[in-house]
């Protein structure tokens, strides 16, 4: 009897769903972002977020924040929110249609309905052109959390990035329910050929950097992840103790600049959608 031969995995070239006409939304001016990326900065504030720890932080628009690698890969989960009104928040979901399923230089975080803007824009990723860049900073998955974790273990654990990120926004008033799916900050994962959710080990480095410029004024959370560079098993039957992955968690730090004045002269804050419903309907009850 011979043996079915294995296909090769598809590769999809149809175009994107999502397209606007020339000049639309979508339509990054490149040269606008890129001259405010290089442009005179001075820094409003810095921090590093321990291991297995999370903080916040906010943002006023007009603003650059850099997260970067301290002295080992690290992965770091963000929440985004509007600083004035949390219900506007990171739609993970929607930005991975309009955008990609990782980011990097000139995609945008999208919000969510009925708000629907760029909340922010990324200005540098120095990890671009790394060999995996397609599947780094990830938007496909979203944070670990101890429910699954509890599932999958059978062990309580109050240190993943949902829990990091639950306690870094209780200040400011927020609670579990307004922690929403995350970027996954240099974290590469994707899809394998039996189309499940892997994750491999974190390629960044000393001193690799991740930006993005604050499109509104923000609230922003992040959690150093507790799987560290995540080169090790988190569950399974090989997975790792918390003694071994805690050896390879690191540090990020976190630093917010203030841009020169005449590098926004020709930058504008965004709409909010231009869709004027009540609850989604318009003129209808």
């Amino acid at each position: 009897m011979t043996e079915p031969t294995a296909k090769a995995p598809r590769r999809y070239t149809r175009p994107a769903a999502y397209r606007d006409q020339p000049g639309g939304p979508l339509s990054l001016d490149r040269s606008l972002y890129e001259s405010i990326a290089s442009a005179e900065r001075s820094s409003r504030e810095q921090f590093t977020i321990p291991v297995r720890s999370g903080a916040a932080w906010e943002v006023p628009a007009g603003s650059i924040v850099r997260i970067s690698s301290v002295d080992g890969p690290q992965v770091g989960d963000l929440n985004l929110w509007n600083l004035h009104d949390p219900r506007e928040r990171f739609w993970a979901a929607r930005t991975r249609q309009l955008q990609r399923s990782s980011m990097t230089t000139y995609d945008r975080f999208w919000s969510t309905l009925p708000f629907l803007r760029p909340m922010a824009t990324v200005v540098e990723d120095t990890l671009a052109d790394h060999p995996d860049a397609e599947v780094i900073h990830d938007l496909l998955g979203t944070r670990c959390d101890p429910y699954v974790n509890q599932m999958l273990s059978g062990e309580a654990f109050d240190y993943h990035c949902h829990s990091n990120l639950v306690r870094a926004v209780r200040e400011y008033g927020l609670t579990e329910y307004d922690v929403h799916d995350v970027l996954n900050v240099f974290q590469l994962a994707g899809l394998n050929e039996d189309r499940q959710y892997f994750m491999d080990t974190c390629p960044a480095g000393p001193g690799d950097r991740f930006e993005f410029f604050a499109e509104i004024d923000l609230l922003c959370a992040l959690s150093t992840c507790p799987g560290g560079d995540l080169s090790l098993h988190m569950w399974g039957p090989e997975a790792a103790s918390e003694t071994e992955q805690l050896a390879h968690c690191h540090p990020l730090h976190v630093e917010i600049f203030d841009v020169e004045p005449a590098a926004l002269d020709q930058w504008e804050p965004p709409s909010r959608a231009a869709y004027r419903g009540a609850d989604g309907l318009h003129g209808l009850s």
